[in-house]
């Protein structure tokens, strides 16, 4: 006995279905897929959203409003988040991933005016609010807007 002669238990494997060989075949040469109707043709498949001729779904659905393709988001910051985490010196978007304000360095940091701050430091982000300078400003920092 060697590997030349191994072979497979008998009716341990099945042989594959042979299609499309006519009538002699044993399928009744329809190639196992009934006989006419569009199932039957070659091409003759359906989208699996297609409802039968029924309304479809996003077509039944009222629309309202449009999405703006040009609208700016921005990562928020406070300035009460700022006073508690950041130390003196200066604050960047490198440094707020740092500290976990923000997530992603590549979408626009904005700076919001609420709460308090007393810290001397230099801020830059991509916006401000007026208020946010303004209490920035008096304490002794600096507000810088980048591009």
């Amino acid at each position: 006995m060697d590997l030349s002669t191994l072979s497979y238990a008998k009716k341990s494997r099945k042989n594959r279905k042979k299609v499309g060989r006519g009538i002699g075949s044993g399928h009744g040469g329809t190639s196992c897929r009934g006989h006419k109707g569009q199932k039957s043709r070659s091409g003759g498949s359906i989208p699996p959203w297609f409802e039968g001729g029924q309304m479809p779904l996003q077509r039944r659905v009222p629309k309202r409003g449009f999405t703006n393709i040009f609208k700016k988001t921005y990562q928020l910051v406070n300035l009460s988040d700022l006073e508690q985490k950041a130390a003196e010196g200066s604050i960047n978007p490198e440094e707020l991933i740092k500290l976990g304000l923000i997530k992603n360095d590549r979408i626009p940091v904005k700076i919001l005016g609420n709460g308090e701050f007393s810290k001397k430091v230099e801020v830059s982000a991509h916006k401000f609010t007026k208020s946010a300078i303004a209490k920035i400003e008096k304490a002794g920092g600096k507000a810088i807007p980048l591009c």
